[in-house]
C-alpha cells in the first residue's frame, strides 16, 4: 500500500486515484503493440488479478496470428492465454468491462465506443485473451504453423518449436472475450463512454 493510501479512513476508497489506475488498463484493451518489432510479448507488463471482458459484434481485420504464452500477475501468478495479433483491425462497436472489489462492493469500469457513432478502428492490436466465442470466417488458414515463423501480423512470433496459427483476412461476429492485457499501435474510438458504477452491468 502507498503512503498516501494508508491516510484514507477505515473503510473508504480513494475514487480518483482508483479510477487514475483502472481506466488505462481499460483503454489499454480497445483495450488492446507491446514489443511487435522484436516479436515479443503483449503482456511485458505485470498484469492485474483480475481478467476484463471484451465484446463486439463485429470485428474484421487483414491477418491474424497466434500462440500461447503466460502472462504474470505482481504476485508471479501464470495466467495462460492465447496471444492474439490482429492488424488493421474494425470493430462495429466495442465494449470493455472490469469488476473490482472495493470495501463497498463492486465497482465496474466499462468503456464503450463505435456504434451510431461510427466504427472503431485499431493498428497492430495484440490481445492476451483466455478464451474467445464467436462465428467466424478466415480466409488462408494455416494452423499448426511453427509460432517462430508466423508473418501474417507484422512483428507478432513465438518461439521457435511452438504451436501456433495464423489467417489473411478475417471476420468474427458475435465477439465474446475475458482477456488479461490488450496492447495496440493506434486507436480511434468514435462515441467514447466511461462509466463507473457500484454493481454496474457488465458487458455479457
Amino acid at each position: 500500500m502507498r503512503g498516501s493510501d494508508r491516510n484514507l479512513p477505515e473503510g473508504r476508497t480513494a475514487w480518483k486515484r482508483s479510477a487514475l489506475v483502472a481506466v488505462p488498463a481499460v483503454l489499454a484493451v480497445g483495450a488492446m503493440a507491446v514489443g511487435m518489432a522484436q516479436g515479443a510479448l503483449a503482456a511485458s507488463f505485470a498484469v492485474s488479478g483480475t481478467n476484463f471482458q471484451v465484446a463486439s459484434r463485429r470485428l474484421t481485420s487483414e491477418g491474424l496470428a497466434s500462440f500461447v504464452q503466460t502472462d504474470r500477475s505482481v504476485d508471479g501468478k501464470g495466467h495462460p492465454v492465447a496471444l492474439l495479433g490482429i492488424g488493421n483491425a474494425r470493430l462495429s462497436d466495442i465494449c470493455q468491462a472490469a469488476a473490482v472489489s472495493t470495501p463497498v462492493g463492486k465497482v465496474v469500469f466499462k468503456l464503450t465506443a463505435g456504434g451510431d457513432a461510427g466504427e472503431v478502428t485499431a493498428s497492430d492490436l495484440v490481445i492476451d485473451g483466455e478464451d474467445l466465442v464467436g462465428d467466424a470466417e478466415f480466409g488462408s488458414a494455416q494452423i499448426g504453423r511453427d509460432a517462430s515463423t508466423l508473418d501474417a501480423v507484422s512483428g507478432v512470433k513465438g518461439r521457435a518449436g511452438k504451436f501456433g496459427l495464423q489467417a489473411g483476412r478475417v471476420t468474427v461476429a458475435g465477439v465474446r472475450s475475458h482477456a488479461w492485457s490488450a496492447t495496440g499501435g493506434n486507436f480511434r474510438l468514435k462515441g467514447l463512454k466511461l462509466n463507473v458504477a457500484l454493481d454496474g452491468d457488465p458487458c455479457f
